[in-house]
């Protein structure tokens, strides 16, 4: 898959953590309270929201540097390699696993995608 294919992906994939995340709220958090000023914090309920938001974290965490290295990648004409096919299938996979809470599952497709990226950085290196 192309670096720019990739990258395409990266944002579909963060508007899909953003839709998670706003599915489980209003179980979670009420409707009353999302559409409110939430001028006190509440505690959410059950677990699929609270997973949501830091599956989203995380993603966010390591989709800033990702974009850095793709675009230097696009840039720099150093496209080709597998670095980020293997960050974005692991991103994918990650979503499922962090929302079913699979240990330590979630950390080894994590860790791929770690490896991902550090393909990526070397190929600009």
């Amino acid at each position: 898959m192309s670096e720019y294919a990739c990258l395409v992906l990266s944002l579909v994939l963060w508007f899909a953590h953003i839709l998670a995340q706003s599915a489980f709220a209003g179980g979670s958090l009420g409707v009353d309270y999302l559409s409110g000023p939430r001028d006190e914090p509440r505690q959410p309920s059950g677990k699929l929201y609270p997973r949501a938001t830091r599956a989203l974290h995380n993603y966010t965490e390591n989709f800033v540097p990702f974009v850095a290295a793709d675009l230097g990648l696009i840039a720099t004409g150093h496209t080709g390699g597998w670095g980020a096919t293997v960050w974005i299938v692991m991103r994918i996979l990650y979503i499922p696993l962090y929302l079913a809470g699979v240990s330590p599952g979630r950390t080894i497709v994590w860790v791929f995608s770690m490896i991902g990226l550090i393909m990526m950085v070397w190929r600009l290196a």
